[in-house]
């Protein structure tokens, strides 16, 4: 049984209560951790308050050591963080060292970027400069898809600003965040990393708080709304990086076999549990049951499975809620198009649901206006280009996209015309840290990633001097 503490003000500290947590490919319990308390929460908000200043005051130059010196040390227990993500959070363990890797490759971009100040005027009447001031204390609240990546997207940026963190991971993974503190508590000062685990009681405490200056949140839409009712007492800047609807325009013109391989990895990635994945493929009626058999043939050809196990290419649903959401998901498409692959829940321990593909289904749908999260893609057939560009941005999302098109020219003009923060051509989920990540309509507010997301977790100053 994995046993692991809290971070608070540089020490590993237990709570009064634990929680179990459980690997979605057995539903057993295969670790425990703190249920953190409203004083624990004030505890380690109060030891990043009094640590933060000093850490300011350090030299660029040594807050980007320690980032790197966390990129070694996640670098060095790639093996033990890999398998710990396979268990709390289900993904295959390709895909978790995929994880590790990428976390660490994100840390070490992030202490490469600064913000240096930017001059608009040095003359003999004045000298005016524009500066990137840090927050103070920074709340990081994190969903159960990416547990060790998007714990990093939090602290990275924020310390490099200069801030302190009390970082929150979800309850049904917080496992892999947890072990991070233990590595982080022998890399910064005391204060600068906080990291404390709740059962999902301690966010309105968190955002609400007159302490905190910033919340960064990855995760729904609706929790991204009540965080911002939450902050707006104190008129907290927020970073919300929050649902997605991510639609893929497939144009006659294409290789269908080797676009719907592209499309099928961005749409099962990660059982499907990622904000950016396609989650409605709209494809063109010259090719559009070309694309679907192509589209059945690799569903019926991935391997579902234990993470754990040798050659399973798609793992389960992290936890029994989303299971149960993505089962009425099923239960609706069974009525609203035509399940030609998947369709089922499978017969055995864990959390466990066929990839399934659905056609001749429309706009309307439940499973096409709605975030499935899950192994479910809709295929919709379309015509007229126009039609379709209207029909994918009348949805409320706006995270994600892609163009498919053997005219690259034409694929990005009408790329250009999709209401989304990240549009991609011939490709999908192609991020990086050195690529800005932002959201349109009920996606989010605000950057993460780059330079531009750096941004966000500083205050804007002017120094305006008369000579």
């Amino acid at each position: 049984m994995v046993d692991c503490q809290m971070l608070i003000g540089g020490k590993l500290v237990d709570a009064a209560k634990r929680l179990d947590v459980v690997n979605p490919a057995t539903g057993q319990t295969f670790a425990t951790v703190p249920h953190a308390s409203v004083a624990d929460a004030d505890a380690a908000i109060a030891a990043a308050r009094a640590a933060q200043p000093a850490w300011a005051a350090r030299p660029l130059a040594e807050r980007r050591a320690a980032l790197v010196a966390l990129a070694d040390a996640i670098a060095s227990h790639g093996d033990e963080l890999s398998r710990l993500l396979t268990m709390e959070q289900g993904k295959p363990l390709a895909e978790a060292k995929g994880e590790v890797a990428w976390t660490e490759g994100y840390l070490r971009h992030y202490a490469t970027l600064e913000l240096p100040d930017r001059i608009i005027q040095d003359d003999a009447s004045g000298y005016i400069a524009v500066r990137h001031q840090p927050l103070g204390v920074v709340v990081g609240i994190i969903a159960w898809n990416f547990p060790l990546l998007v714990a990093c997207w939090k602290i990275g940026p924020a310390v490099l600003a200069g801030n302190a963190i009390v970082l929150k991971p979800a309850p049904t993974t917080p496992v892999t965040a947890l072990r991070l503190g233990e590595i982080a508590k022998d890399i910064f000062p005391a204060g600068i990393v906080n990291i404390i685990t709740d059962d999902n009681d301690l966010g309105p405490h968190l955002t609400a708080h007159p302490d905190v200056a910033k919340v960064g949140f990855t995760g729904s839409t609706a929790t991204g709304k009540r965080i911002a009712a939450n902050s707006a007492e104190t008129l907290k800047r927020l970073t919300l990086e929050l649902g997605g609807n991510d639609a893929a325009i497939v144009l006659a013109d294409v290789d269908v076999r080797e676009t719907a391989r592209g499309i099928f990895d961005s749409a099962f990635l990660n059982c499907g549990q990622v904000c950016l994945a396609v989650k409605r493929a709209y494809v063109h009626a010259d090719i559009y049951d070309a694309m679907c058999a192509e589209l059945v043939r690799l569903a019926q050809e991935a391997v579902v499975g234990d993470g754990l196990e040798q050659g399973a290419t798609i793992g389960p649903i992290q936890n029994r809620a989303q299971f149960e959401k993505v089962k009425g998901f099923l239960d609706a498409a069974r009525g609203e198009g035509t399940i030609v692959a998947g369709g089922n829940a499978m017969e055995r321990a864990g959390y466990f649901i066929e990839p399934t593909i659905v056609r001749d289904v429309t706009d309307g749908a439940r499973i096409v206006d709605e975030e499935q999260f899950g192994p479910i893609l809709p295929v919709i057939r379309f015509d007229d280009v126009d039609d379709v560009i209207a029909r994918v941005n009348a949805s409320d999302y706006g995270l994600g996209g892609s163009v498919w098109s053997g005219d690259v020219d034409r694929a990005t003009a009408i790329a250009g015309r999709i209401a989304a923060g990240q549009v991609w051509v011939n490709q999908h989920i192609a991020i990086g840290p050195h690529i800005p990540m932002a959201g349109f309509k009920q996606s989010g507010l605000g950057a993460e990633q780059s330079v531009e997301g750096l941004a966000e977790y500083t205050q804007l100053q002017v120094v305006n001097v008369k000579r």
